[in-house]
């Protein structure tokens, strides 16, 4: 590699004009991911369950600049995966990055949770992540460029819960492990496969801990008191390593879990 890239190091985090595919683009990770994307420059193929939140993010995206293709289906089979990647090729000639954001979680103690439940979990935050980078992944593949998948885990995926979590922290064990499975399968072809891994950050499902009230306060210094970084983590701390994943910045780096939990996975 030569060193002109230290007449200017941003370029290595330059994606303008690359094509992303995000997943869960109606959700709080996915929102995000897109709209970072859509401020870098990218073009984007959104796919969310939910018409009304998937417009609406489309809708924010495109003020940001990006063009955008939004498709209301979700990764349920391999043919809608299929259709979503022919989308992106019609659209935009190709796929140069894939954003797997979509995921659930049905908390239950396992004597109280139903097989069905803990099947969805797995299907959703597992089967359908793994359909959809196949289909994109064949695409790549045959472009011969290379290209960034980027699969959402969580600090689950390494640790236990108390809660009632078997069936989330199960799926994200696996996707940590389909994480390192193609990060290996696909080392020599140019596509980098990585995984972002938080604790808990803002969001709908998380507002509540962020409250000033007794019990949210309880729970959040509880859990503060076991983060390094001393605070709870922003959807902008999650920005930063998904351009680094998704850009050349990263191309030595595949089969990782980044953990973005303030140091929580660390003591």
């Amino acid at each position: 590699m030569s060193d002109d890239f230290l007449k200017n190091p941003l370029s290595l985090f330059d994606i303008r004009g690359r094509t992303a595919i995000v997943t869960g683009a109606s959700g709080a990770f996915g929102a995000l991911a897109s709209k970072v994307l859509a401020g870098a420059g990218c073009n984007l193929v959104l796919t969310a369950g939910s018409l009304e939140a998937l417009k609406k993010v489309a809708a924010e995206c495109e003020q940001l600049g990006a063009k955008v293709e939004a498709i209301n289906i979700r990764p349920t089979t391999a043919e809608n995966c299929e259709k979503v990647v022919a989308a992106a090729v019609r659209r935009f000639g190709g796929v140069d990055i894939l954003v797997l954001a979509a995921g659930i979680n049905k908390v239950s103690k396992i004597v109280d949770q139903p097989p069905e439940a803990f099947a969805e979990v797995m299907d959703v935050n597992v089967t359908q992540s793994w359909l959809m980078a196949r289909a994109a992944g064949k695409q790549m593949l045959a472009q011969g460029r290379g290209g960034k998948v980027v699969f959402m885990s969580s600090a689950r995926g390494l640790l236990g819960h108390p809660a009632g979590y078997t069936a989330y922290c199960a799926s994200k064990s696996a996707i940590d492990g389909v994480t390192k499975a193609l990060g290996c399968e696909w080392g020599d072809t140019g596509i980098t496969v990585n995984a972002i891994a938080p604790t808990v950050f803002r969001s709908p499902l998380t507002a509540w801990m962020y409250e000033d009230n007794e019990r949210s306060t309880t729970v959040r210094k509880g859990f503060i008191s076991r983060v390094p970084k001393g605070r709870l983590g922003e959807p902008s701390d999650l920005a930063g390593p998904l351009l680094f994943l998704a850009s050349k910045a990263s191309d030595f780096y595949t089969g990782h879990i980044l953990y973005a939990d303030g140091g929580y996975t660390a003591g």
